[in-house]
């Protein structure tokens, strides 16, 4: 015999409270006070009360639940970024649902996985332009949304770092270190922050009268790092690289490695994103960091703002250069004692047999 589910009435029961004060504990009402919310909760806890959010959709209503589409998690940025937005959500009485973008189908369609469940306000981590984020943001009507991924230029609501002063604090590292032949590793020309981030490198190259040594792309994995220094090796290495996510300067360390080739000593390098992986990288990486756990509270507060109705704070997100142990001065010619010992000695030689 099947037990029967615990509904919001047997909860007010136990609690001693109406059902009508459930349902504003279950909807994070300011109107109960601290004392009858805890003996609701209490009582939740003892009956192991599970809300039934598929009813409260039925219903129309609130169900303080967030949806994001987000990139391929097996990436540790938009890992790591989903990890943030869920403690966050969850920190402010939210359930999150995750949609993850198939790279053979639109974007569309992995927002509609999220709309199909009614979500209240969505978080979109895709990589978007412009055009594709109005599509977007129509698609979800009169839904709260904001874009993590998104040209600048679109006209939607976003959270995200901007790469002009993280590029300028890369470069402006590598050329007071003495770099001039300097390398881009990027992302792929499909993805809006890979494109700014080129740009921002070009811009920041410019000042100081300098363009790349070489341009390079990857996929954001570590395998496609690893496939673009191959192409460089053994003999047309910069002295310096620019790579546009730690995931992939991970792979361009291990082909480097390969060949023999001594990081800093013989090639500098500088990732992005300052992933929780990257300081334990070997030498540890040297890198942009964008503070991911920021980005992911940060993008939840403004989404129930937008969902509330209340004004959204633009707080500035700023990078920050973290100086580790791939970065050094170009090594110069180094002296063979050994060359010169043994050219001493013909010489001495030489010099004795003139003196005789």
């Amino acid at each position: 015999m099947t037990a029967r589910s615990v509904t919001l009435d047997d909860v007010a029961h136990l609690a001693g409270v109406s059902y009508q004060t459930v349902s504003r504990v279950l909807n994070h009402s300011e109107q109960v006070s601290p004392r009858t919310r805890a003996k609701v909760e209490a009582a939740m806890q003892q009956l192991n009360y599970v809300p039934n959010r598929v009813a409260q959709q039925l219903a129309g209503k609130n169900t303080r639940t967030l949806g994001l589409a987000t990139s391929d998690l097996a990436l540790m940025a938009p890992a790591q970024i989903a990890s943030a937005i869920q403690q966050r959500a969850a920190a402010q009485g939210y359930h999150l649902v995750i949609a993850m973008a198939n790279p053979d189908s639109a974007p569309q369609n992995t927002v509609n996985e999220l709309l199909a469940q009614r979500v209240d306000a969505l978080l979109i981590n895709l990589p978007l332009d412009a055009e594709q984020a109005a599509q977007i943001q129509q698609q979800c009507d009169n839904k709260p949304v904001l874009f993590l991924d998104v040209e600048r230029s679109a006209e939607v609501a976003q959270c995200q770092y901007q790469s002009e002063s993280g590029a300028q604090q890369a470069v402006d590292h590598l050329v007071a270190l003495g770099h001039r032949q300097i390398g881009v590793l990027n992302g792929p020309a499909s993805s809006a922050s890979a494109r700014a981030r080129f740009a921002a490198w070009q811009q920041a190259l410019a000042a100081h009268q300098l363009k790349p040594f070489c341009v390079l792309s990857g996929d954001w994995s570590a395998a496609s790092g690893y496939q673009a220094l191959l192409t460089q090796l053994p003999n047309n290495l910069p002295q310096a690289l620019l790579v546009a996510n730690d995931q992939m300067a991970l792979g361009a360390m291990h082909a480097l490695h390969q060949h023999g080739v001594k990081i800093p000593a013989e090639i500098s390098l500088i990732g992005y994103d300052d992933t929780a992986e990257s300081a334990w990288y070997q030498p540890p990486l040297t890198t942009v960091r964008q503070d991911l756990q920021q980005l992911g509270a940060v993008s939840v507060d403004r989404l129930l703002m937008q969902l509330e109705g209340g004004d959204v704070a633009e707080k500035t997100l700023e990078t920050e250069l973290v100086l580790r142990e791939t970065t050094a001065a170009p090594q110069q010619d180094e002296v063979d004692m050994a060359e010169i010992a043994q050219q001493l000695q013909v010489l001495a030689r030489k010099l004795k047999r003139t003196s005789k």
